[in-house]
């Protein structure tokens, strides 16, 4: 089984070593790295391209022009060669056997009579340090939005058959170069596609300070249609717990309000 390690990256040069380093170590071979650079003004192209002439791992680089991390998932779910598709953000990097596990767990479910988006993994601040909270024993099989229900909270290290994401696009709007994974993810949920989460660190992240993360409001806001879409989708989903549901017609209301004062 052959699988995509997917990286949008933006003037991320400074920190795409650690990634490289880390794509260099897996146990497992079968895989290539797939780049898209969303309109890089530092060194990205430069250093893309020294990995490329290196020839140890199969690399495929792409730039274009600013469009959004889910402009890039979109375009790359169409370029992916590999059957599992893993985005690991430039900023982040893997365990030595992180394509081992997802290869072991994928074949958990490999004929399965539920339907399964793919599998996760937990996300650590180290190989020892958990990111969120999980629950007891080895896996258990949910719906993404059904992760609070057993304790899944925090980022996760998500992979996904490559077939089901091409199905699933993210919706773009014009001007605008955010909307939220979750989009796709509750998607993939309300047609009852489950996601198998193992308890095993195979991501290791570290939040910057330029990352999405750390400026959530504020894209929110400069993204003001896609984040109205988001919550009006979202809060629609009849398979989502009321309690999502009414927190996001609250988020839609807030969002909403902005939009028409500054207008």
């Amino acid at each position: 089984m052959k699988i995509t390690v997917f990286t949008p990256t933006y003037n991320r040069a400074y920190t795409l070593q650690r990634l490289y380093e880390s794509l260099l170590k897996q146990d497992y071979k079968n895989f290539e790295w797939l780049v898209i650079d969303d309109g890089s003004t530092d060194d990205t192209k430069k250093l893309l391209n020294s990995y490329i002439d290196e020839s140890i791992i199969d690399i495929r680089y792409y730039k274009v022009s600013n469009g959004g991390k889910h402009r890039a998932i979109n375009m790359a779910t169409d370029l992916a060669k590999g059957e599992v598709f893993f985005i690991v953000d430039s900023d982040d990097y893997l365990t030595s056997n992180a394509l081992t596990r997802l290869i072991y767990w994928f074949g958990t479910i490999a004929g399965a009579t539920e339907k399964f988006a793919g599998v996760s993994g937990l996300k650590g601040y180290s190989a020892s340090e958990i990111i969120g909270n999980t629950f007891a024993g080895n896996y258990k099989d949910a719906l993404y939005f059904e992760r609070n229900k057993y304790k899944i909270n925090g980022d996760k290290a998500e992979a996904f058959y490559t077939d089901v994401l091409r199905r699933y696009k993210f919706p773009e709007f014009e001007g605008e170069n955010f909307i939220t994974e979750a989009v796709v993810w509750c998607k993939l949920a309300e047609n009852d596609y489950k996601i198998r989460y193992f308890n095993e660190i195979i991501y290791i992240t570290e939040y910057m300070k330029d990352g999405l993360t750390n400026k959530s409001a504020m894209i929110r806001l400069v993204n003001i249609n896609g984040t109205l879409f988001t919550y009006k989708y979202l809060m629609s989903l009849h398979k989502m717990p009321i309690t999502l549901r009414l927190r996001y017609m609250l988020n839609y209301i807030k969002f909403y309000i902005i939009k028409n004062i500054e207008n």
